[in-house]
């Protein structure tokens, strides 16, 4: 399955969508702000990652007023948060056949 997890308001998940025609390739999009992820999906995820963590974005505008910067979080601590706030999701999250590939750096995309 090939798949990518984007926010259809992320303007650099725009342009990676566009730059890598993942559309006209096939790959099945998922807006996490309107469909969110499920617990399966993210743990499907977590396998191929290797951890939550690894899927956590401490950009979110959510994480510095919840006071996420000092606590000492625990992988099912990111996993919650996760599947509460789809902003805690870094992205995009493109899943090809058995590979991740996690955010929106050069390297990975």
């Amino acid at each position: 399955m090939n798949k990518i997890y984007h926010l259809s308001t992320c303007s650099t998940c725009k342009k990676i969508l566009e730059e890598t025609k993942a559309k006209e390739r096939g790959y099945i999009l998922q807006d996490i702000k309107k469909e969110k992820i499920t617990p399966e999906q993210l743990d499907e995820m977590h396998a191929l990652a290797g951890s939550y963590e690894a899927l956590f974005s401490r950009r979110s505008q959510q994480y510095r007023p919840m006071g996420l910067h000092e606590k000492d979080l625990k992988e099912a601590d990111y996993r919650d948060l996760i599947l509460q706030e789809y902003s805690f999701l870094k992205r995009p999250v493109a899943v090809v056949g058995d590979r991740i590939y996690i955010g929106a750096e050069v390297k990975n995309i």
